[in-house]
């Protein structure tokens, strides 16, 4: 089969560069690490307490990574659980995932809630509390309108899709959105 050259530039130019890979840019205050992946094909960076804090049962704090980031433009930073710290230790993030805008550039920090009702739990400078996920997003046009398009799914909401178990999924007949 023959190859096409129609892409390859002439002799002695230069090719097209290929895209800068966008880049998450960081700074830190003192001597937390550098988010990082604990394997080369996870989504998310693992963030680290700046802090000693004890959270106490069922209580929440707010925790500080030490860091500070410059999200790439067309991106969203979301602060997720650790599935270990909520499996084994009932420690989530509160509003989770929390948000981080591109155009913030404070402290990023983790609001932290302990589920357990009977143990408090404590953190130490560089424990692993949360990850950061970068995501592209969306910021459409605002449009306001009378009427929206149909669906099959209308305005069937909360537990429209069946639940857990293994039942039929819901109709928006089945549900009562008033008293």
């Amino acid at each position: 089969m023959p190859v096409d050259h129609a892409d390859i530039p002439p002799h002695g130019e230069n090719p097209t560069p290929a895209p800068e890979e966008s880049s998450l840019r960081i700074r830190r205050q003192g001597p937390v690490p550098l988010p990082q992946r604990a394997h080369p094909d996870d989504a998310g960076l693992d963030l680290a307490s700046a802090e000693e804090v004890v959270i106490p049962p069922g209580g929440r704090a707010l925790v500080d990574t030490g860091l500070a980031v410059a999200l790439p433009a067309g991106t969203v930073g979301l602060v997720c659980p650790r599935s270990g710290l909520a499996a084994r230790h009932g420690i989530t993030v509160l509003n989770g995932p929390g948000i981080v805008d591109a155009g913030y550039r404070g402290p990023v920090k983790v609001a932290l809630h302990n589920t357990d009702l009977s143990e408090s739990f404590a953190l130490h400078v560089g424990d692993r509390i949360a990850q950061l996920v970068v995501v592209p997003f969306l910021a459409p046009r605002l449009d306001e309108v009378e009427d929206l398009d149909e669906t099959v799914r209308a305005g069937a909401g909360f537990g429209s899709s069946g639940g857990f178990g293994a039942g039929r999924a819901s109709t928006a007949a089945d549900e009562t959105t008033e008293g």
